[in-house]
């Protein structure tokens, strides 16, 4: 792909990523409504509320510093940026070369780090507790993490993502126990990066229940706004990564022509809303769990992980 066509398809992506956020979000609401016999809200309403915050003047607490002031900006900055370097309709972008997952990952603990610490700023006890709980379920989420991408790396060779896409879109890799381990330990993860149901709630204000809504509790007007889209255009970006990693078909290649990119983006919007489905599904079949035993759930996702790099050990010392 040219230079001039990777940054058409890079400025493209963007867009498409930023657009369907609140989309995104607002799809699910409606779902999981309609799954539990309610109208629910109109999907486009998360559009309206960010548009409603945004004509609001934000409220900080006198004792406040810069941290609070600028988290929302940073933790937005951050999710943008792991955005940009996670493929959705087409390989070869002008990131495809700094496309790496620990790069990825680096840029979601930046916009998590970002949050505790404004949770803290303030100085109040919901803020501290969030904060605390966010730090501590990052603690175990780090290892899993690291456990999947040694285990991309050791059957690609390499932690760049857009080559890891590029392999499973040419159906190299073929099915293994340990891409099926692998992608069990993502799901968790993703759960939990996301505050989703059964780690959290995040439709809830409840003291014995929040964790990011602890945190983001003193935001108002524009700054709670920003929060808002960062969480919508962090869950498209985990449905975007799982969809790149595992199920790359249907992706335009970075020497095919611009038309493809049109079945790409069909394709793309079929996954995520496969993914939406399942969200839908999981959130309503299931309770939300005890904090104190979200470190369990997370180490069921270590354990995967282990075992997918162990599995992977051993078919390849016999290979």
């Amino acid at each position: 792909m040219s230079i001039v066509l990777g940054f058409i398809a890079l400025c493209l992506h963007l867009a498409l990523m930023l657009a369907a956020a609140p989309l995104l979000v607002g799809v699910l609401r409606k779902f999981k409504a309609r799954l539990l016999g309610r109208t629910g809200a109109p999907v486009l309403q998360p559009y309206r509320d960010l548009a409603r915050l945004l004509r609001k003047q934000a409220v900080v607490a006198e004792n406040a510093s810069a941290v609070f002031v600028l988290a929302p900006a940073v933790a937005l900055a951050g999710t943008i940026a792991a955005v940009a370097l996670v493929p959705s309709f087409t390989l070869g972008t002008s990131t495809s070369a700094a496309s790496d997952l620990l790069l990825i990952g680096g840029m979601l603990a930046i916009s998590r780090v970002a949050l505790a610490l404004a949770g803290m700023d303030i100085g109040t006890a919901f803020g501290g507790i969030g904060a605390s709980r966010e730090m501590t379920f990052a603690a175990f989420a780090e290892p899993v993490m690291l456990l999947v991408i040694f285990t991309l790396a050791l059957l690609v060779g390499t932690t760049n993502l857009d080559v890891i896409a590029t392999v499973g879109r040419e159906a190299s890799l073929g099915l293994r126990v340990s891409l099926g381990l692998v992608l069990a330990a993502v799901v968790v993860l993703a759960i939990v990066e996301n505050g989703r149901i059964p780690v959290d709630n995040p439709a809830t204000h409840l003291e014995l229940t929040m964790v990011h809504e602890a945190m983001v509790l003193e935001y108002a007007g524009w700054q709670l706004a920003l929060i808002e889209f960062t969480a919508a255009l962090k869950l498209l970006l985990w449905m975007t990564l799982i969809a790149a990693v595992f199920c790359p078909f249907g992706m335009a290649a970075p020497d095919a022509s611009p038309l493809y990119w049109l079945l790409g983006i069909v394709a793309w919007a079929g996954k995520v809303a496969v993914g939406t489905v399942g969200v839908g599904l999981l959130e309503i079949s299931i309770a939300k769990m005890r904090v104190f035993r979200v470190p369990e759930f997370l180490g069921v996702a270590l354990l995967l992980a282990v075992l997918a790099a162990v599995f992977l050990f051993v078919s390849q010392g016999f290979a």
